[in-house]
């Protein structure tokens, strides 16, 4: 087998969409197509879970109201109001695991949520993950705006569009913080 150098993967679409994602939070005033829309909470829906529980649900919001709504409640959500969609990736309790593992919902949720920030940058579209939880003001407000029943945790809101620009990724590779078998 030959050796793999970094290099090597420059014409690597999905490790260089990985590398080149930014987070968008303006965005152009363009309508985007309900394909892509389902596309991307498709992406969100095919993250990995523990013990493949899928412990999520989506609210795909493209009511202006509804993500105005949304951009005067949340406090760093302000760029909802003029993306043309949003995506709330929620926690369904009916389907956490118990015990130890009832967390596990966190990981599986943000799981789902990088998988829609990353399909989002692959179709040409642009994305920001927002924290709703565990932020109970955050977390009631959306609730209340999207009309939760018991039992759904909004987790994050994911404001989507055309990037108004484009915008340069910002290298995080910083070799000292990789560390070899033992810190």
């Amino acid at each position: 087998m030959e050796k793999l150098a970094i290099s090597d993967l420059e014409n690597n679409a999905a490790y260089q969409n990985i590398l080149s994602r930014t987070s968008i939070r303006r965005f152009a005033d363009r309508e985007v197509d309900g394909a892509l829309k389902e596309a991307v909470v498709r992406a969100g829906m095919s993250a990995p879970s523990g013990v493949n529980m899928q412990p999520w649900e989506f609210v795909l919001i493209d009511d202006a109201d509804i993500l105005q709504a949304l951009a005067d409640a949340l406090p760093y959500a302000k760029m909802t109001a003029a993306a043309p969609f949003a995506v709330a990736v929620c926690g369904n309790e009916s389907r956490f695991l118990e015990g130890e593992d009832s967390t596990l919902w966190v990981q599986d949720v943000s799981a789902a949520s990088e998988n829609i920030l990353l399909a989002a940058h692959a179709l040409g579209l642009g994305a920001v993950w927002t924290c709703l939880y565990p932020h109970a003001d955050r977390m009631k407000a959306a609730s209340d705006i999207l009309s939760l029943p018991e039992g759904i945790i909004p987790f994050s809101l994911i404001p989507v569009g055309y990037p108004e620009k484009e915008h340069a990724p910002i290298c995080k590779w910083h070799p000292e913080r990789m560390h070899r078998n033992r810190f």
